[in-house]
């Protein structure tokens, strides 16, 4: 028997949360992510990781409109969560006004922006597996990251440079999260779907940890200097 079949009384936000936790874990301790955060890396390296987020963003809310009506995924389209804009007001501030012509999606990243679209497309389950792990995980421990470069680079408190983090139509981020897990208990879906769901957020989290792979070895574990749901 599968894993949601047997704890079908366990709510799906707690079965997500903890069956994706070693995944999560992957994520959040790759070299490259532990070396901006211990101030390794220099600013190239945040300034190309968001690079990064803008092309995952974009997949995921380029279609949320049309999904906005779906029963499944309809009710997370939620329009304080939208980051498209932010990204590229901080890509505007660290890479300049040309930023579109210059940036590149590595490899997994395309990989990564290419899933998204596909669920967005043709599975709304899987749509919201990947909307969970990335705007939950940002509205939480990606507070870290802006702290860090916050205070590593000098860049204004929730400013130019930082926007992406800076959730500013969510008032209460903590009621948000409880309100946003509530969500995942009522989806209207069957614990085989569910399940479904559940391996397509791991597969998220291992999308997410090869980018973080493919950005570690383009700076070459800190060689450039210094700098989680």
């Amino acid at each position: 028997m599968d894993a949601t079949s047997t704890t079908s009384s366990v709510p799906f936000s707690t079965l997500i949360r903890n069956a994706s936790h070693e995944q999560h874990t992957e994520a959040e301790n790759s070299s490259f992510m532990s070396d901006m955060l211990g101030g390794r890396l220099g600013v190239d390296a945040y300034r190309r990781y968001t690079e990064q987020l803008w092309f995952v963003y974009r997949a995921l809310e380029d279609s949320a409109e049309r999904l906005a009506g779906d029963p499944v995924a309809g009710p997370f389209i939620q329009p304080e969560l939208s980051r498209t804009a932010a990204l590229e007001r901080d890509l505007e501030h660290l890479a300049g006004p040309g930023w579109r012509t210059d940036i590149t999606p590595l490899p997994a990243t395309a990989a990564y922006a290419e899933r998204v679209a596909h669920c967005a497309a043709a599975w709304p389950g899987g749509y919201v597996a990947h909307h969970y792990t990335r705007y939950l995980g940002d509205l939480s421990g990606g507070q870290i990251i802006r702290g860090t470069a916050e205070k590593t680079w000098g860049f204004e408190r929730k400013g130019d440079g930082v926007r992406f983090y800076v959730f500013d139509a969510i008032g209460n981020p903590a009621a948000f999260k409880r309100g946003y897990r509530e969500l995942l208990d009522a989806l209207p879906l069957d614990d085989l779907e569910k399940q479904r769901v559940v391996d397509e957020c791991k597969r998220a989290f291992s999308l997410n940890t090869a980018v973080f792979r493919e950005l570690g070895e383009e700076f070459d574990g800190g060689a450039s200097g210094p700098l989680s749901a």
